[in-house]
């Protein structure tokens, strides 16, 4: 699914390394091509251009040693803090770059923008410190970026020399901390035939060959970057105005060239891990009690319906499409924010959580849930993301604008119940049916809070298959304040494959909770 099981990793190794660069200074191991004239609408004339040419795979100077530098090697190597790049409309954001290495082997080209001048960089012999061990040492010439960060301001209340708050790091991959100063899930510029099935169209991971930093004037706007991206079947210019706000808010622009024809069109794809939680542990004898970065997928849907999916780590490779036209939004949420529901020092409780506001309309087509099998917590194996009914043909271009929110919810969430938990129940002192799962569904807060004593809201569940039979509800007031548990059993159900299930609280018959959807293994059985 991504060549980035290391990223983590690697990042998280990096922290410390920022720069200082100033165009002027004489001391500095940086050097500047001169000035030629950017714009956005030149970069997407370019990506336009390179969409009618063959695809040139770049080269990869002095590979074995680029193969040689490992995710530890790598992490060793920083780059130095007397060049400095300071963006934002105060000057207030240092930008650190990342050396190439083996699992980022391909050089990105940087640039700097200043009233409509771009001047690309180039990083000298000693732009970075380096171990005299280490493979890079043992490069010549000018050294090769593969990507950047973006430390903390500088007058904020975080040493920004040791933290950093967006990172672009391998092919179109980036990600940031949120409000809660973690890193989780990604984010990629474009996914090309993610999980797809049929030959020819094999899965591609354009990257993003060269960006542009720009620091506007206007103070609501902390940092601009420009990306151009390409691949074999697609290009893309990139427009990314990055506010570091209590979250970090993503305006983002992009358009799409198709270079070549392409089955499945990921637009605004999310990747993230999902291992196991309180629903099911599966043959899972790890200590922690849940694992993953991001434990729901949420769609609001054109008609105001907000949709909850929790996240499964399925059997064997599953795909799940949420038809719309012109949805408002989706999203990889992270809703468990109790520390004790991990009893991680890595800090799952805080991975942000990261939303897209679609702007404008997006036409006819599906928000898509990939789900993939893992056995361990350091392989992304789950993908979310937009795929068009248009066709993604030779030629097709696709004008996109949308917003990304790293934060610990989702933003503008409805007046309606959400769902907190989901968990899958067969109770070892009793004699269950190879044929009967019991399911608990919990609810809190929105329309929740303006029930009576007494009074319960009605439940509306369906299933694809099987039956449904002994649903209850009560309210859990030890567990939280307006908080709900729905239960069932679902009977009969094939035992080959998964079963769709659909739940609701209503009022009235209005419905006043999130509606929850769920994908039903019969492997699942037993799991807990």
């Amino acid at each position: 699914m991504t060549p980035l099981r290391n990223l983590k990793r690697l990042l998280a190794l990096s922290v410390g390394a920022f720069l200082l660069m100033d165009l002027r200074a004489e001391d500095s191991d940086l050097t500047y091509s001169d000035p030629v004239p950017f714009s956005f609408d030149t970069l997407v004339e370019n990506a336009r251009t390179l969409a009618k040419s063959e695809y040139q795979t770049p080269e990869i100077p002095e590979e074995d040693l680029v193969h040689a530098i490992d995710y530890l090697q790598h992490g060793r190597i920083r780059f130095k803090q007397d060049d400095d790049l300071w963006l934002g409309p105060n000057k207030q954001f240092a930008v650190s770059f990342f050396h190439v290495g083996r699992f980022f082997r391909v050089p990105v080209r940087i640039n700097v923008v200043e009233k409509g001048q771009a001047r690309e960089m180039f990083a000298g012999p000693n732009a970075f410190e380096i171990p005299s061990d280490s493979p890079a040492a043992q490069m010549k010439g000018q050294r090769r970026i593969a990507g950047f960060k973006i430390q903390e301001d500088k007058n904020g209340k975080l040493d920004w020399r040791s933290n950093d708050w967006l990172a672009f790091l391998g092919v179109s991959y980036f990600r940031s901390i949120g409000e809660l100063y973690q890193y989780g899930l990604s984010a990629r510029g474009i996914a090309v035939n993610t999980a797809n099935p049929n030959p020819p169209f094999n899965e591609e991971f354009p990257m993003f060959t060269s960006f542009w930093f720009e620091s506007p004037t206007d103070p609501s706007t902390s940092v601009t970057i420009y990306a151009l991206m390409e691949g074999p079947s697609v290009t893309g210019a990139f427009r990314f105005d990055v506010s570091r706000q209590k979250a970090v808010i993503m305006n983002v622009q992009a358009k799409i060239f198709v270079r070549k024809s392409v089955s499945r069109l990921g637009l605004a794809p999310l990747t993230s891990m999902f291992w196991y939680s309180e629903t099911a542990r599966l043959p899972i004898t790890d200590w922690r009690p849940e694992v993953h970065d991001s434990d729901g997928l949420a769609i609001e849907k054109s008609n105001g319906e907000f949709i909850w999916r929790p996240l499964n780590n399925p059997p064997r490779l599953a795909i799940s499409a949420f038809i719309d036209e012109n949805p408002k939004g989706f999203g990889l949420l992270q809703r468990d924010r109790n520390f004790h529901n991990y009893l991680e020092d890595g800090a799952y409780e805080r991975r942000p959580s990261l939303w897209v506001d679609i702007d404008g309309n997006w036409g006819k087509g599906a928000v898509q849930l990939v789900e993939l099998p893992t056995d361990a917590e350091d392989e992304d194996n789950i993908v979310a993301f937009w795929v068009p009914d248009q066709p993604a043909e030779p030629g097709t271009e696709f004008d996109l604008k949308y917003r990304l929110t790293w934060a610990a919810e989702e933003p503008n969430h409805p007046n309606v119940a959400r769902c907190v938990a989901t968990r899958l129940v067969r109770e070892p002192q009793k004699r269950w049916p190879e044929n009967q799962q019991r399911f608990m569904v919990e609810f809190q807060g929105g329309p929740l809070a303006d029930l009576k004593a007494g009074e319960l809201p009605q439940v509306d569940v369906w299933s694809s298959k099987g039956k449904i039979f002994g649903t209850s509800v009560m309210p859990l007031p030890a567990a939280g304040k307006n908080w709900y548990r729905v239960q069932f059993t679902l009977e009969d159900f094939p035992k080959d494959q998964p079963t769709e299930l659909r739940l609701a609280l209503q009022k009235d018959g209005k419905q006043i909770s999130e509606t929850w959807l769920y994908q039903f293994f019969p492997e699942f059985i037993g799991s807990k």
